[in-house]
């Protein structure tokens, strides 16, 4: 049964702009035609070390498109339309030729084709693994990240679950987890003709979905993933620096900056709260998803995550955005996956990959604190 196209509500516009949803237009199919397919391999992504795949989580009934230009000027000629997840050679990230003080990040990716606005566009490497064909000996499951731009997910259960999934269903849009994301993978199988999958599940945050990918898109995190970062310095020395200003995180051992790099913070004012605040929990991976009314979003395998306020507020890896340097999220503090997980390492408490998560019980003495400023005042 087909269902006619309906108007987004407020609501409905909040939450596809988290994930970041495009072909709105489209009817919506039945769950039973969605679910129909029990083999996706993955595609041929383009040959180039590295990649940019287009992230845009622009909802404006277009799609998710962003425009391919001529030239790194939003002025420039318009080549042609570029839709979600289109992948393409990443070349050099360039600055724009002229300074439009509408726009906010100056940052081009050159392509073979043209020239897109970095903001939208996620760094991201075709890495294909050989696949496990047998749980390792006496594990239930293993965390893994993902290595290539994206890989389509089968869903297992019978009706879809968590919100994201059932957006994705209404909207005729292909279930995907991208690259650096990272899963819990609790089976495994081969299919006749030998293509091996792993099901993939959220270990934290899951209300029940279920999932079937192909195996060759994860790669098992290893022992050295998780390994402290300068272990023998003196915890109480340890702290996180947020800047709200200038978007940027430190990580200090006593006056010592010892890390460095952009972020995202909350868009809405106070959404970070400034102070000095305790990491109270730390987990490899979790769903996180709000229902609130003006913060609508719902979000799988976010990886590195590490709490510093009892609200909810994290720093962890974004695969949905490349604007750090400005202002974007609900609250957490986005990173690049890679510098979340140097920070997840490299902060207290420790956490072991089984079980994956650590709720710190003295908190107040015992974890990095996590300093959010203000430089203006």
């Amino acid at each position: 049964m087909t269902h006619p196209t309906r108007l987004l509500s407020r609501r409905d516009f909040l939450r596809l702009s988290a994930l970041g949803l495009g072909a709105l237009a489209l009817p919506r199919r039945t769950w039973g035609l969605f679910a129909a397919p029990t083999s996706l391999t993955l595609p041929e992504f383009p040959q180039s070390e590295l990649l940019g795949r287009n992230c845009s989580a622009d909802v404006n009934l277009s799609g998710g498109k962003i425009e391919l230009k001529a030239r790194p000027d939003v002025n420039s000629a318009t080549l042609r339309a570029v839709y979600r997840d289109e992948v393409f050679p990443w070349i050099k990230e360039v600055s724009a030729d002229t300074v439009s003080f509408d726009v906010p990040s100056q940052r081009w990716v050159e392509t073979p084709e043209g020239y897109l606005r970095s903001r939208y566009i996620q760094p991201c490497r075709n890495l294909p693994n050989i696949p496990l064909t047998n749980m390792p000996e006496g594990k239930s499951g293993f965390w893994a990240e993902v290595t290539v731009p994206y890989v389509d997910l089968l869903v297992d259960n019978p009706a879809p679950v968590s919100g994201w999934v059932r957006d994705h269903v209404y909207y005729n849009l292909q279930p995907r987890l991208y690259y650096h994301q990272v899963m819990w993978i609790d089976q495994i199988r081969t299919l006749d003709g030998g293509l091996v999958q792993y099901r993939v599940n959220e270990r934290y945050g899951n209300p029940g979905d279920l999932f079937w990918a192909d195996g060759a898109a994860f790669r098992p995190l290893t022992d050295e993933d998780i390994a402290p970062i300068n272990p023998e310095v003196d915890p109480a020395t340890k702290k996180i620096v947020v800047n709200l200003t200038y978007q940027t995180l430190s990580c200090l051992e006593g006056e010592r900056e010892v890390y460095f790099c952009r972020v995202s913070t909350g868009a809405g004012e106070g959404s970070t709260p400034l102070g000095e605040h305790a990491i109270w929990r730390k987990l490899i991976s979790t769903r996180m998803a709000n229902t609130a009314e003006e913060s609508s979003y719902d979000l799988p395998g976010i990886s590195w995550t590490t709490l510093f306020i009892g609200t909810g507020v994290a720093i962890h890896g974004t695969t949905a955005h490349n604007d750090f340097g400005f202002p974007r999220s609900h609250g957490c503090v986005n990173c690049r996956p890679e510098d979340a997980k140097w920070i997840f390492r490299w902060c207290q408490p420790e956490v072991p990959m089984e079980p994956g998560d650590v709720q710190w019980t003295d908190w107040r003495s015992g974890s990095t604190h996590v300093t959010v400023v203000d430089s203006l005042y």
